[in-house]
């Protein structure tokens, strides 16, 4: 039997990312060299962990259970690198961070940079996921920290309040909703949307709202940046779900601002762990800087 942490680290992107092109680059190897460490992971222990098919690959039973035990040994490899850090100068530390779309792009730039300027020894892998994947990478021990929407299920992991994030719906200033103080989501469908990137956390979670309500986003166009959106959406292209934060930010622009009548999007921003407590020490030096005012 032979295996290092490295082939641990790649196995475990690969379940990820949910293909082995997308676990490679994760895990800076070529295609063909991760191709060849995952073969011969497998030769060495005797069983296949991985099903391959056309929309990827899924763990097999004993897939599943490598995955759990890579995770601890993973884990206890980075903890005991922290606490032998401050015996070497040097030595690096890494934060996995899994957010939502608001939360990079609208409140994480500056602390972040702030944070890794005082912390020289320490990276962040940084990652925007939806919220419910967010939670169940948590739950899995795949990341040490997560910004989640209140509106998944929390109840199994431990959270702080980090920020309040309504969405609000913006249109053109001729558009037929243009005059209204507020609108219900299924009003707003009957009409064409501008939005992000239909992988981005945010569009999953519209599309979901939408799937909820009976209806499909009528979507128009994508554009690569809240801002992009914003000007789509001044030039008649279309309504759009932003953050409220994303509006606040932006230069001014000639469209409207109309609240959404839903609960939903009057969400907050929760930070999460499996345990705050258990967190290695620069995880929870990230979790200190997150929660100042």
């Amino acid at each position: 039997m032979h295996f290092d942490l490295t082939d641990l680290r790649l196995y475990l992107h690969i379940l990820d990312a949910g293909n082995i092109t997308a676990g490679a680059a994760r895990s800076h190897l070529s295609l063909a060299a991760a191709s060849a460490r995952i073969r011969a992971l497998e030769a060495s222990l005797g069983s296949e962990f991985l099903q391959r098919g056309r929309r990827g690959v899924t763990p097999t039973p004993a897939g599943k259970a490598l995955a759990h035990h890579a995770r601890i040994l993973l884990q206890q490899a980075e903890r005991m690198q922290q606490d032998l850090a401050e015996y070497a100068q040097g030595v690096k530390g890494q934060v996995r961070l899994l957010c939502n779309t608001t939360a990079i792009t609208e409140y994480l730039p500056e602390v972040l940079a702030d944070f890794l300027r005082e912390h020289p020894n320490l990276d962040i892998d940084l990652q925007e996921l939806p919220s419910a994947r967010i939670t169940h990478a948590l739950r899995q021990g795949a990341a040490d920290l997560g910004i989640v929407s209140d509106a998944v299920d929390t109840s199994d992991l431990q959270t702080q309040p980090f920020r309040d994030d309504p969405l609000v719906l913006i249109a053109p200033l001729d558009h037929p909703l243009a005059n209204a103080d507020a609108v219900s989501f299924s009003e707003a469908l009957r009409h064409d949307f501008v939005g992000l990137g239909s992988d981005s956390a945010l569009a999953i979670y519209l599309e979901e709202q939408a799937l909820h309500s009976g209806a499909r986003m009528q979507m128009r166009i994508r554009a690569e940046s809240f801002d992009g959106v914003l000007r789509m959406v001044a030039h008649g292209a279309g309504l759009a779900i932003v953050p409220q934060a994303a509006v606040e930010r932006a230069t001014r622009q000639p469209f409207k601002t109309i609240a959404l009548n839903e609960a939903w999007a009057r969400r907050k921003l929760l930070l999460c762990a499996r345990e705050f407590a258990a967190m290695p020490a620069y995880a929870s030096a990230l979790l200190q800087a997150l929660t100042l005012p």
